[in-house]
């Protein structure tokens, strides 16, 4: 099996090697952050980030006040009451954390959503461009270096040329 496997390899790196092969790279980062659709897509993940920073800094400044009273009231209070106090600002600072990793994961979720159907659109641009610059395989940079090819051709600008003539708004 591992012979077929060479075998196959190895005819493939001869087809390539007689023929001019062009290599096509695109930085997908770049087209998503530069078309109408990406930068819509950003703006929306930035309003719910910054809602839900909002409501964090809001739960901290809650705990600071916490903490702080604590600090004053920790001359005063018995033993058995200054361990409820830590134990509620312990709470309130894991609750905190949670809520976080909450947030972080709604976010993530969201930005996967969102950019689902923009991928796919992205997906038939690239495949059109490829063909029509007559690359043989284009690669994204940021998750498949190049780090050589003999040929090679970044098509990120023409990309986003063609996604924003097809999808004009």
């Amino acid at each position: 099996m591992k012979y077929l496997v060479f075998l196959s390899l190895f005819f493939v790196g001869i087809s390539f090697s007689h023929a001019n092969t062009v290599i096509g790279l695109i930085n997908m980062e770049a087209i998503i952050n530069k078309i109408s659709d990406g930068k819509k897509i950003r703006s929306k993940l930035e309003k719910e980030f910054n809602k839900k920073k909002k409501t964090l800094q809001k739960e901290e400044e809650t705990i600071k006040k916490a903490q702080e009273n604590y600090k004053k009231q920790s001359v005063v209070l018995n033993d058995k009451a200054k361990m409820k106090k830590e134990e509620e600002i312990t709470n309130m600072i894991r609750g905190i954390q949670q809520k976080t990793m909450a947030y972080q994961k709604e976010i993530r979720d969201l930005e996967a959503k969102l950019k689902k159907p923009l991928l796919k659109k992205i997906q038939a641009i690239v495949d059109t461009v490829s063909k029509k610059e007559n690359v043989a395989m284009t690669f994204e940079v940021s998750t498949s270096p190049v780090i050589y090819a003999k040929e090679k051709k970044d098509l990120t600008g023409k990309i986003i040329e063609a996604y924003n003539k097809k999808y004009k708004k």
